[in-house]
């Protein structure tokens, strides 16, 4: 790894590998979990979140925990990342340490602030050995450990996805996505049940209309999601930028404007920042 000046890791002027820098912040980790149906802008959201901290130069770690559908070949050019490490060579360990999770973080060249750790492209679930509730939640400590800023960008399923239970349980909150159509409402209703038992800690979750279109009235959105916290609007542009697994761009158009206001909104929210 090319460890980057103010990033998460520096070089001591021995040449040796610096701890962790939190700049000055001493509060705890704060940890975000990003939730919702198929196809409702998760990865989208998290990536935008975690590039958005990344620019005040926030040390932030996003964790992407979907298995069956690697995310991290999604993000950005592969050329763009520092070296290539996996999310599963983490959880294949017995015990899930610090040294081992800073080894695998993957470092983005161009935001120093900004690590990575997911599946790679051609991994799945069977790659590695199954993994354990426990060594979820141990990797979700290491990285509190590691940088102040923690987004996950969860998986759907739930029910059968170890890592994505684990950080819904301990994330210091979730954004709760759900796009206005039948089958977004649909999944959702049947996740709820889940979702009501006291140890997801309902107070904790953001309802989220994501990529809401302009013929999608906010009173037709409350009417089908109820309240909600936020909007995210449907841009053309952020939609390109998905199609060609460049999430890491910047939304310059102004048909982007909307999205950009509601994420600083999201970001000012749960961060504070």
């Amino acid at each position: 790894m090319n460890f980057k000046k103010n990033g998460i890791f520096g070089r001591r002027e021995d040449g040796g590998q610096r701890e962790a820098e939190y700049d000055g912040y001493s509060a705890p980790s704060q940890v975000l979990a990003v939730w919702g149906s198929p196809g409702s802008g998760k990865t989208t959201v998290a990536v935008k979140l975690a590039k958005y901290l990344a620019g005040k130069k926030k040390n932030v770690i996003l964790l992407l925990c979907d298995m069956t559908a690697p995310m991290l070949p999604c993000i950005c050019p592969p050329g763009e990342l520092e070296c290539e490490h996996s999310l599963g060579s983490v959880l294949a360990a017995v015990r899930v340490s610090e040294s081992l999770v800073k080894h695998n973080l993957v470092t983005h060249k161009k935001y120093g602030c900004l690590t990575f750790l997911g599946m790679l492209k051609g991994e799945n679930e069977c790659t590695y050995p199954p993994f354990t509730a426990s060594q979820a939640s141990e990797l979700i400590q290491c990285l509190k450990g590691i940088a102040p800023y923690i987004i996950i960008d969860c998986g759907s399923y739930i029910a059968n996805d170890i890592l994505s239970a684990v950080a819904l349980m301990e994330s210091d909150a979730v954004l709760r996505l759900v796009n206005c159509d039948l089958k977004s409402i649909s999944y959702l209703s049947s996740q709820l049940p889940l979702l009501r038992d006291n140890k997801w800690d309902a107070d904790k979750q953001y309802k989220v209309a994501s990529n809401v279109r302009t013929d999608e009235a906010s009173d037709h959105a409350e009417q089908v999601l109820g309240n909600v916290a936020f909007r995210l609007p449907h841009s053309p542009e952020l939609a390109r930028q998905t199609l060609s697994g460049n999430l890491l761009a910047d939304l310059s158009l102004r048909d982007s404007r909307g999205f950009r206001k509601e994420l600083e909104a999201v970001s000012r929210e749960v961060f504070g920042c």
